[in-house]
């Protein structure tokens, strides 16, 4: 899933004196947005989350980034979810009634429904009450994610695998088909069974059904809102948009408990520790804790940091600006003795993600030309932009597969990944542009926050010492990511977190299927990783596809279409009022589980 990868330290990025002044004066203006109130209710169970970029829609179809799927997976569900505990992670059962059934040749997989489940209250309903699921809302989902007049940015996660579905998608694009005309693949026997019939294996299915893109939808509210349903979501998760007002854009999302969720429980069970870290003293109690559960959109560290050290949320990652005052200085794995006092706790956790600069394969100069691109890597320094810009917080990324997921290896080193100015510049003078001569300014995409512009100097001042200029265009994260969609980037940075635990969510993002607008933004083609790639998707987890993945890795780096940067390690605080806080990239719904002490917040909150 993509997302942000800027987080830098401002004390050690001081020459951007303007910077600085958009942070102080955004934070202030964010500050007088959030109330400062020292009087805390005692009964108030809401839990105050942030976001680091604004969402760009609530629609399933078009969940790609990090921080509208946060939102969207709270308001919708899926067959399927993660145990909130176990590690590794552990697939269950959400709007499935079990887990799929599957045939023996691992082509046919039956999933009953649970009944009873409800969509949410709703002008889309004809009385303005959410109808029982039915299968066919699964019918419907899918063929939606398919449909070339959708242009959905998830379709790649079905795309080929169920039988008739892409056929019925190019019949719908020449006007001979429509959401009516049956597909082999998805069928609905009886309102309370789904099956999926793929044409050929597809080892991360499971997982696919447990991402926002497979989330069920109704037709009625797609029908009813059309463009705008992307603003008017309508599932059946734990929480809902109650009304259009309670959203307002590029600032705050304001989600109530959904009175007529099915229901689920907290786990009783999870992985070591838990039990004495106190992740399970509410076993078996019913979910959602939270009546209400407000997103505020805040793309600054400052404003972030600030209003959590004002108890204004109930937990948030450390900025790299406040790192040193917010670990201890004897042992960064623990939190400062002076937010211990005020009972912060810190969790510390390995994101299963990649940062990278991505090459534009399209664009007719750094796109076409090989040795330019290792030329750019070359003069890449990724140790001193984690040391300066994530207080060391990551390891230097030779590959696209994180720590953690099969076929990564730690002894792995990319040899275009060295910081070495001397190569860098036999390989600009191999390109055709001896010290930068006839090349013009590339450009640089990024967010047009202080901390991206400031990676993005840190950026360009590497390149200008082998005689390239860059230029920087900065980009609200919305405006980002339709860049990157329309193809209209030259080099851009960005990152990737894993949707699932599997090499291949990384190796994806080089298929040529996947192009733009899919999720291979750097529209990197090549036919001889197609086919290594296409093998390993017939492949289970094993030694054989292990080899295979290795080899793409190779492959991918002797093309360079992107430039590593590093898998980042996350350093969060909470307050002493939250309780079950395990957080991870990968399990988006984990609000659910969330509690907050409304007694002790009283108590803590006016102290900080």
């Amino acid at each position: 899933m993509l997302f942000s990868n800027l987080q830098m330290n401002l004390k050690k990025a001081a020459p951007y004196k303007s910077i600085l002044a958009l942070t102080v004066t955004a934070m202030v203006l964010s500050m007088l947005t959030i109330s400062c109130t020292k009087k805390v209710s005692d009964s108030d169970t809401t839990i105050n989350a942030v976001l680091r970029a604004n969402v760009k829609g609530l629609d399933p179809a078009f969940a790609s980034d990090l921080y509208s799927g946060k939102v969207i997976a709270q308001i919708y569900e899926g067959l399927l979810e993660y145990n909130y505990l176990k590690r590794p992670f552990e697939l269950q059962p959400a709007l499935a009634d079990g887990m799929p059934t599957v045939s023996a040749d691992g082509l046919t997989y039956t999933i009953k429904i649970k009944k009873g489940v409800k969509f949410h209250d709703n002008a889309a309903f004809a009385d303005g009450k959410g109808r029982e699921l039915k299968s066919s809302d699964f019918v419907y989902t899918f063929k939606r994610l398919a449909d070339p007049r959708v242009a959905s940015e998830g379709f790649w996660v079905i795309d080929g695998y169920i039988k008739g579905l892409n056929e019925w998608a190019e019949l719908v694009k020449s006007g001979k088909a429509d959401m009516a005309t049956p597909v082999e693949g998805l069928q609905a026997p009886d309102d309370y069974t789904l099956v999926l019939k793929l044409t050929k294996p597809y080892f991360q299915i499971f997982y696919v059904l447990a991402m926002p893109p497979t989330m069920v939808v109704p037709h009625e509210a797609v029908e009813k809102y059309q463009a705008e349903f992307l603003n008017n979501p309508v599932g059946t998760g734990p929480f809902l948009l109650e009304k259009a007002s309670d959203w307002v854009r590029n600032s705050k999302i304001t989600l109530k408990k959904n009175p007529n969720w099915r229901g689920e429980t907290y786990p009783s069970e999870g992985a070591p520790g838990d039990r004495e870290n106190g992740l399970l003293a509410d076993a078996g109690k019913p979910l959602p804790f939270a009546e209400k559960l407000v997103f505020s959109e805040l793309p600054e560290d400052q404003p972030r940091w600030q209003n959590f050290m004002k108890g204004h949320f109930e937990f948030v990652e450390i900025p790299n600006d406040n790192f040193d005052s917010a670990v201890n200085k004897n042992n960064i794995k623990e939190v400062a003795p002076e937010l211990a006092a005020k009972g912060i706790s810190l969790q510390i956790t390995p994101n299963s993600d990649v940062g990278y600069f991505g090459f534009n394969m399209k664009d007719s100069v750094v796109g076409k030309n090989k040795n330019l691109r290792h030329a750019l890597a070359y003069a890449f320094d990724a140790k001193t932009m984690i040391d300066k810009f994530y207080n060391g917080r990551g390891e230097i990324s030779h590959g696209p597969v994180p720590p953690g997921i099969d076929s990564y290896d730690s002894h792995y080193v990319n040899p275009y990944q060295s910081h070495d100015l001397t190569k860098a510049k036999e390989a600009l003078a191999k390109a055709g542009f001896p010290e930068g001569k006839g090349l013009g300014e590339l450009s640089f995409d990024c967010l047009s926050d202080a901390k991206s512009r400031q990676n993005a100097e840190f950026f360009a001042s590497l390149m200008e010492k082998i005689g390239v200029k860059i230029a920087i265009n900065p980009s609200t994260w919305p405006q980002f990511q339709q860049k990157l969609k329309d193809g209209k980037t030259q080099i851009f940075q960005v990152a990737w977190g894993a949707d699932y635990p599997d090499a291949q969510n990384f190796f994806q993002l080089f298929y040529s299927r996947n192009v733009s607008p899919g999720p291979n933004d750097s529209s990197y083609t090549s036919a001889e990783f197609d086919k290594l790639y296409e093998k390993a998707l017939t492949l289970p987890p094993g030694s054989e596809r292990t080899a295979i993945y290795k080899e793409i890795r190779d492959l991918v780096n002797e093309d360079s279409p992107w430039i590593y940067g590093l898998h980042r390690v996350g350093y969060y605080v909470s307050h002493g009022w939250l309780n079950n806080l395990k957080y991870n990239d990968i399990q988006l719904d984990l609000f659910k589980y969330l509690r907050v002490d409304p007694k002790k917040r009283a108590e803590l909150a006016p102290e900080l």
